[in-house]
């Protein structure tokens, strides 16, 4: 599987973006999917996850009731919405596949995305 992450960019704080992350291949609803980001000089973090069967999604705190994850398997791609973005968001975003979300959260990573920047301004 190899995974193209696209829609990141520079906005000011209380924006939204929508980041999307294309899956090549026929095998992405046999996928659990996610996002993490890393900031300059901090590990790479869990931000989201999505089952790969019955849409369960999976938050960190920091993100719960702001962000939204969600799958369309007809386009194989995993989408994640970002509402009311703070300046503690800045970070190079990546999408991830595993065997399941809970796998996903534990950092069990079956393929990675390249990285795109999210630069939220104060």
């Amino acid at each position: 599987v190899q995974l193209q992450a696209s829609g990141g960019g520079l906005v000011q704080a209380g924006g939204s973006l929508r980041l999307s992350c294309a899956a090549s291949g026929r095998t992405f609803s046999t996928y659990g999917m996610g996002w993490f980001r890393q900031a300059p000089g901090k590990e790479r973090e869990f931000v989201s996850a999505i089952s790969r069967n019955d849409g369960s999604t999976y938050y960190a705190d920091s993100v719960k009731g702001r962000f939204t994850i969600s799958r369309d398997s007809g386009k194989n791609t995993v989408y994640l919405q970002m509402n009311s973005l703070k300046p503690e968001d800045t970070a190079v975003y990546y999408c991830a596949a595993g065997v399941t979300a809970i796998a996903i959260m534990s950092k069990r990573i079956g393929y990675w995305g390249q990285g795109t920047q999210v630069t939220v301004s104060s």
